[in-house]
């Protein structure tokens, strides 16, 4: 048992990898002994992540890119797979969230909202493909959302771009079966990571602790996910162990989908 879930000799590009479900991500791969590439905007936090990786005696390497500047993602692309002799895994973890309806979403929201999370991820996924093709292997795995699957309150912009995460991996999961590259996704709900908090201080300052009690219960199972629950099925999904599985989309949201009627 303790050899599943191994990914020696893979490596594993992640994007929003400084924070959140995408810190958890690289620190879970690492572990499990692949080279993880810790992609993201802030170069400072990258470097913290990857050197907290490297003290623990596993293999990390910071690198900075706006993943909506398509000529910097490729050059990013380019030069991890000459660096570490190609790109096995990527997950595309990178995202913003915006509040709001269709009536008060502007069209700077939608376009910037747009940009990260729906562009970025066709961005790092289309540079990688060339090299997982070459490769005749891969895996891609993205982050989409239970906003994929079921209307939420005043998320307007954010799930038209979670939706079209959701549409991205089944077109290239179908697209590219035959050269053996495996494209899934996750769609968790509430996901406990300074996001959150910064949220909560933000929209509802003294109020904190109660809207996080207030927001952890709408999920069934009564508390929001923790960022290494998401991280753990990532590092199945993109395990040999999942290899006979591709174009699924994988909730994990404490029942949020199917018990929350």
């Amino acid at each position: 048992m303790a050899e599943l879930f191994r990914l020696d000799g893979k490596v594993a590009m992640v994007t929003g990898a400084a924070s959140g479900i995408g810190r958890a991500i690289v620190h879970v791969f690492a572990q499990q002994g692949a080279q993880v590439c810790v992609v993201d905007i802030q170069e400072a936090q990258a470097q913290q992540v990857a050197q907290e990786i490297s003290d623990a005696g596993h293999q990390a390497y910071a690198y900075q890119v706006d993943v909506t500047n398509a000529a910097a993602v490729q050059q990013l692309v380019k030069r991890i797979s000459r660096e570490h002799g190609g790109i096995h895994i990527l997950v595309n973890s990178a995202g913003i969230s915006h509040i709001g309806r269709l009536e008060n979403t502007t069209e700077a929201d939608f376009d910037r909202v747009f940009a990260v999370n729906v562009k970025g991820t066709f961005l790092c996924m289309q540079a990688v493909l060339p090299i997982m093709k070459q490769q005749q292997q891969g895996v891609i795995l993205n982050l989409a959302s239970i906003a994929a699957h079921v209307g939420l309150p005043d998320r307007f912009a954010y799930s038209m771009t979670k939706g079209a995460v959701y549409a991205m991996t089944l077109s290239v999961a179908k697209d590219y079966i035959h050269d053996h590259i495996r494209c899934n996704s996750i769609s968790p709900a509430r996901v406990h990571t300074p996001f959150v908090d910064g949220f909560l201080q933000k929209n509802y300052p003294g109020r904190e602790k109660e809207m996080f009690e207030k927001l952890s219960a709408t999920q069934p199972i009564g508390r929001m996910a923790r960022p290494e629950e998401v991280a753990w099925l990532a590092l199945y999904l993109c395990s040999d162990e999942a290899s006979f599985i591709t174009g699924c989309d994988y909730p994990i949201d404490g029942g949020f989908i199917k018990l929350n009627n």
